[in-house]
């Protein structure tokens, strides 16, 4: 039985019991309360109470002021919006703390796989207009280049924030309740793995507030879903779509009853994840964006020139023995990534 602590605004401690990688307890400590195996009589919660427990956290996480980070189970790092007095609304630190963020779990070899969401009644409500409108409105320069040179800047800055996202080796499954707005639909399409409640609805937002979406949506939308149609209409029309919609099209790959449900799984799948050789499953990830947007070819070659260095790994060889075995990928110990 592993154990993971997360310290909750000094206040308390939060002791996460996991089960290879499903979180199984939550035990809650004073400062300076040690938390012997006596503890843990009648103590036992189940996995949706743990998530309840992450969902309503009471702060984000230092340094960042925007998100806040946990470690729900070994190699699984939860990444969640956390401005719900303000709707998760995207505000200026947001975009600069989403990077740090990512690149950070980028070179973390304790993490394997990231489960991103919101906090409070919705996922998120796209662009804090207030707090950003002095970048897209009033940039500086002495003239129209210069203007026009200094807002491109400001255009690509925005752009990284989700491309850090789809640049990091990790997977990343994104867990969405109530709604996804803007911006929102910019983060989710450049994530691997998308889930919904029922009562999620998805809204490109951008051309009801005069302009053209420019963070990621119209060019990553149309590679998420088959139809160019339908995209195009989501895009010139703002019109909201709802979950069993976002299923049957492709934007999502399960819709659940609720958001504690959704959580679950969603760290179920990240236990999935996690359990897999971390060379296997990032060099996944990484061929799986290359191919999309390079010809079949391009992709073979690719893949090619990758394995003939990532399959002289121990990885192949301890899954192999396990699979003859009949044992579970849970049971391989892989050295970090």
């Amino acid at each position: 039985m592993n154990r993971v602590f997360i310290s909750v605004n000094g206040n308390a401690r939060v002791t996460l019991l996991c089960d290879s990688f499903c979180v199984v307890a939550k035990i809650v400590t004073t400062p300076g309360q040690d938390l012997t195996e006596t503890d843990l009589s009648g103590k036992w919660f189940s996995s949706q109470a743990v998530v309840r427990a992450m969902s309503t956290s009471t702060g984000a996480s230092s340094p960042y002021t925007t998100l806040s980070i946990s470690h729900p189970a070994e190699f699984i790092t939860h990444v969640e919006l956390h401005r719900p007095e303000k709707l998760n609304s995207m505000n200026r630190a947001f975009w600069s703390e989403m990077v740090d963020c990512f690149n950070e779990i980028a070179m973390n070899s304790d993490c394997r796989v990231v489960v991103v969401s919101g906090a409070g009644r919705l996922f998120t409500a796209g662009i804090d207009l207030v707090d950003m409108a002095s970048d897209v409105l009033s940039p500086e320069g002495d003239d129209t280049a210069r203007i026009s040179w200094n807002l491109r800047k400001t255009i690509v800055k925005y752009q990284e924030t989700f491309t850090v996202i789809e640049r990091c080796p990790k997977p990343v499954v994104v867990a969405i309740h109530g709604a996804c707005i803007g911006g929102g639909v910019d983060l989710m399409t450049a994530c691997d793995i998308r889930l919904c409640t029922q009562d999620a609805w998805f809204q490109v937002k951008e051309v009801d507030i005069g302009l053209a979406a420019d963070v990621g949506t119209l060019q990553r939308l149309p590679k998420v879903i088959g139809s160019r149609s339908l995209v195009n209409e989501l895009a010139l029309t703002a019109r909201k779509m709802y979950a069993d919609e976002a299923k049957s099209s492709g934007l999502v790959s399960r819709v659940f009853a609720d958001k504690e449900a959704m959580m679950a799984g969603a760290l179920e799948m990240a236990g999935e994840i996690a359990a897999r050789s971390p060379v296997a499953v990032q060099g996944t990830k990484i061929n799986l964006i290359y191919s999309r947007d390079h010809s079949v070819t391009e992709g073979l070659d690719y893949m090619a020139t990758w394995n003939m260095s990532m399959l002289q790994t121990q990885d192949v060889m301890k899954s192999a023995q396990a699979a003859m075995e009949k044992k579970s990928p849970k049971s391989v110990v892989f050295s970090k990534l």
